[in-house]
């Protein structure tokens, strides 16, 4: 059995990804090793629009994005450290959110990518995309999906 070393765990707003937190939590336990929980505030939303108009907008989007990640990783962050695990958070701007995870795992030598999925599936899983699908594709190291 591979032993890891390095656990990153993505979370959004989503309760997939809290159930994803608690298993990385359980797994992090048990194998006593340190965990990076990660957001990605993405430019997604605004893709195709006119900057002019819409810049007001913008920027409390991105200034309130930033707001609730900070907050959701510190939440997450202390239910790490009250069992005593080593963990670390980070925020990336700016990219797709499989890019994203799959930029932090490469620079934090991660080595098991733990994340929650929506699970959606046909038109709708077509039309929406899949971050955890994106992520299992493009990820050099495994991929641990948690379905709720």
């Amino acid at each position: 059995m591979t032993t890891y070393k390095h656990l990153l765990v993505p979370v959004d707003e989503s309760p997939m990804s809290y159930a994803a937190a608690e298993q990385a939590l359980s797994l992090a336990k048990d194998l006593n090793c340190p965990v990076t929980i990660m957001s990605v505030i993405a430019v997604d939303p605004f893709v195709g629009v006119d900057f002019y108009k819409v810049a007001p907008a913008i920027t409390d989007y991105f200034m309130q994005a930033e707001q609730n990640a900070q907050n959701r990783l510190a939440e997450i962050q202390q239910s790490f450290s009250r069992e005593g695990i080593s963990v670390d958070t980070k925020i990336i701007r700016g990219v797709a959110a499989s890019e994203g995870i799959v930029q932090i795992a490469n620079e934090i030598g991660a080595d098991l990518i733990i994340m929650g999925s929506h699970g959606r599936t046909g038109v709708k899983k077509m039309m929406l995309g899949s971050v955890a699908q994106n992520v299992l594709t493009q990820s050099p190291v495994p991929v641990l999906i948690v379905k709720v």
